[in-house]
């Protein structure tokens, strides 16, 4: 009885110093960020409807960094809805929206491009890409009428690393590395047509420094460059 009383005072004191080491392991590690987050996002109205604009703060690792080099096609997707709200009964889906990008490398060209669609960019420097990619503009998300002015709605953004696009063989190993896997929270925020019931007249004039690389979601092609 003893020798038992005494095995089990052991076992306990051995479970509590396990149950410390572990607590302290996981304290002196860092919270880890999310790799991508969304900021300033908002809707604005035009005569077809409304555009969205956003920014994103990408962590763009260096895997990544040296997959895109190496002639790796990177695809982010960007997800926008809107639904209503309904104290009753779940929320109502209003809209649903998707947009790609897609970033590669031309070692022929020694030049990063940044497309979505049938439009695209070209860049010296992944730095110039990543700002582009990062800068969200003039993004039809809803057409005219789509909407009541007399509801309120919750709008909802996020962007992420499509893996789903990528081949097949890729997304194996691309799965099992957190590397890969970056994306960012839904970001969500109140939205009332009624404020943007009357548009602002337009003004003409000539801005003081004048943007020369179209933003992404922007309808102005790339003058020969497209294939």
């Amino acid at each position: 009885m003893k020798m038992m009383a005494f095995t089990m005072r052991s076992c306990e004191k051995l479970f509590r110093a396990l149950f410390c080491l572990m607590a302290l392991l996981l304290a002196a590690q860092p919270l880890q960020a999310l790799e991508i987050s969304v900021s300033e996002p908002q809707l604005s109205a035009n005569e077809e409807g409304y555009n969205l604009a956003a920014d994103f703060n990408i962590n763009f690792n260096s895997r990544l960094e040296e997959a895109v080099r190496r002639g790796v096609v990177l695809y982010f997707t960007v997800n926008f809805e809107l639904n209503r709200t309904r104290w009753y009964m779940f929320n109502e889906q209003v809209a649903k929206k998707s947009k790609t990008f897609q970033l590669s490398y031309h070692a022929l060209t020694r030049q990063y491009r940044l497309s979505t669609g049938v439009l695209h960019l070209s860049f010296v420097t992944l730095e110039e890409a990543l700002r582009i990619l990062s800068r969200l503009r003039n993004w039809q998300v809803l057409d005219k009428g789509a909407v009541s002015t007399d509801q309120s709605y919750q709008a909802g953004l996020r962007m992420y690393l499509d893996l789903a696009q990528m081949p097949k063989t890729f997304q194996v190993s691309a799965l099992a590395n957190k590397d890969w896997n970056i994306s960012s929270d839904w970001v969500r925020w109140k939205f009332t047509p009624s404020e943007f019931s009357e548009l602002p007249m337009p003004v003409s004039t000539i801005p003081d420094s004048p943007s020369t690389v179209p933003m992404p979601g922007s309808a102005v092609p790339v003058a020969g460059d497209a294939k």
